[in-house]
């Protein structure tokens, strides 16, 4: 999970999970607790997607 995807690309990451924002990758404090949660929430479901997809070589999880 990444802000910056180029980055984990050029790392050589296999599995890439773009995230919200640098200074909240995981959350987006404009949003209401119930909203950011539901957000939260969805980046970690495709979070687990993304590490039962078998993968040969790196994969973008975009939604």
């Amino acid at each position: 999970m990444c802000t910056i995807t180029p980055v984990s690309v050029t790392v050589g990451a296999n599995r890439i999970i773009p995230t919200i924002a640098i200074p909240h990758p995981l959350g987006n404090p404009a949003l209401t607790k119930e909203d950011e949660f539901k957000l939260r929430r969805h980046l970690v479901e495709k979070a687990l997607v993304a590490l039962q997809t078998p993968v040969d070589g790196q994969k973008v999880f975009e939604d």
